[in-house]
């Protein structure tokens, strides 16, 4: 599934199936998440180390087929996560989770 350009990418992409089944997982990711395994997450389901409202939001985002985008800070590092459904021949395969490490004060440009 995942390319040869994803794996080096410094982004982590994480990619589920419909059923939460973590089924990719670039370098970085496996580094984000490595102190729960790393690259031995791949085939664990992300329902079994979620929040009951975290599972409920990963549901919905599939079942909708919608996006999800938001800001988090840990460990003094700003990210921006993305999640959003992937398709394969036209239906929904699962999501993708885009996090990406972001300055924390950022510039933004309006363009006409």
């Amino acid at each position: 599934m995942m390319g040869a350009w994803y794996k080096e990418l410094k982004v982590a992409i994480t990619v589920i199936d419909k059923e939460g089944k973590i089924v990719e997982m670039n370098d970085k990711a496996c580094q984000v998440f490595e102190k729960y395994g790393g690259s031995q997450l791949i085939g664990q389901n992300v329902f079994s180390c979620h929040s009951e409202s975290s599972r409920q939001k990963i549901a919905r985002l599939i079942a909708n087929q919608e996006t999800n985008c938001y800001t988090i800070e840990k460990d003094g590092v700003k990210k921006l996560i993305y999640q959003t459904p992937w398709y394969q021949n036209g239906q929904i395969g699962g999501l993708v989770e885009l996090s990406l490490e972001i300055p924390f004060e950022m510039p933004h440009f309006v363009r006409t």
